[in-house]
């Protein structure tokens, strides 16, 4: 009782006195207008972490050959693979838990702004009495004081945000809508971060190889496992956003579309970071580390008449 009492006083009400003061301020006082706000407001203050998350997805990207290497070099001694695993991400100062920081972000708020609409949704008074008094004092929160009926719950007058796309009323086409928009959002934010390659197998294909003894690279098995889960969260995504209210779905959407376009910004200035080191002179050059850095896999075998003239130049010394 006690955590619950300090969850709502430290993450929900918080949460939700913000948006109720983007409400109170914003010119018409539409509900759906006022969460889009939120949303954007969230991710914009989100952004320093925004980018430190994808900054080290980069950077753990860019580790493959040296875990490569590393597999290689412990010959299947998982507890040496781990240490020198681990002694990597030490020397290049990468944590490789730090991915998980938005995460741990994201989910106070989703969780905030869910309970928060909740209250509103059994009892819109809540939008009075369980906001700040410095809020409770503001104009619009006044007369809803007098008359709570004229909250606007809707997204732009026609899309009821209390209701859900599947419920007792039957289907909301219009909230179908927003929760398929929201996992299609939610798919391609996913996407965007992927690495593409024609040659990757899928986490099938190499299930089926393992059935056959074959091992697999964990790399490979990882970026499989990425992309089953890139289509797995975003179903996950439309099978909850039906049945909830859709005040929340219409933040996934929003918050989706707010991380992509964060996203895009992040990689085109890494793009132009990656253009201008290869074109300043001097900037980029060809060492023995770096070479040494990526696996040979493609060195030529001598051909047999090669082989033969240097027996030959053997046998004359």
């Amino acid at each position: 009782m006690i955590i619950a009492n300090i969850f709502t006083t430290v993450i929900i009400q918080p949460i939700f006195n913000l948006l109720v003061l983007i409400y109170a301020l914003l010119p018409g006082h539409n509900f759906g207008l006022a969460i889009i706000i939120f949303t954007i407001l969230v991710r914009l203050a989100m952004w320093p972490l925004v980018k430190k998350q994808l900054n080290h997805a980069k950077a753990m990207r860019e580790l493959t050959p040296e875990l490569k290497k590393i597999k290689a070099a412990a010959k299947g001694d998982r507890q040496k693979e781990s240490a020198m695993t681990m002694e990597l991400y030490k020397e290049r100062e990468i944590n490789p838990f730090a991915s998980l920081g938005i995460v741990l972000v994201q989910l106070p708020i989703l969780i905030g702004l869910y309970s928060g609409l909740r209250r509103i949704i059994k009892d819109p008074h809540q939008i009075v009495s369980f906001s700040y008094p410095a809020i409770q004092h503001l104009s619009w929160i006044q007369t809803l004081s007098h008359n709570i009926h004229r909250f606007d719950n809707t997204l732009l007058g026609f899309v009821d945000l209390t209701r859900t796309a599947l419920g007792t009323h039957g289907v909301y086409w219009v909230g179908i809508f927003i929760a398929a928009a929201s996992s299609i959002a939610q798919y391609f934010q996913s996407r965007q971060l992927m690495p593409q390659s024609k040659d990757s197998r899928g986490l099938r294909s190499i299930l089926k190889d393992a059935g056959k003894g074959k091992s697999a690279d964990q790399t490979e098995v990882n970026a499989a496992v990425g992309r089953s889960t890139m289509l797995l969260v975003p179903a996950m995504v439309f099978v909850f956003a039906i049945r909830l209210a859709l005040a929340l779905p219409l933040y996934w959407l929003a918050s989706s579309v707010v991380a992509y376009i964060q996203q895009a910004r992040v990689l085109r200035e890494d793009a132009t970071e990656a253009d201008a080191l290869v074109n300043k002179p001097g900037g980029l050059k060809v060492t023995r580390k770096t070479v040494d850095a990526v696996p040979d896999t493609q060195a030529k075998k001598p051909s047999p008449k090669n082989k033969k003239a240097s027996r030959n130049k053997r046998r004359r010394r």
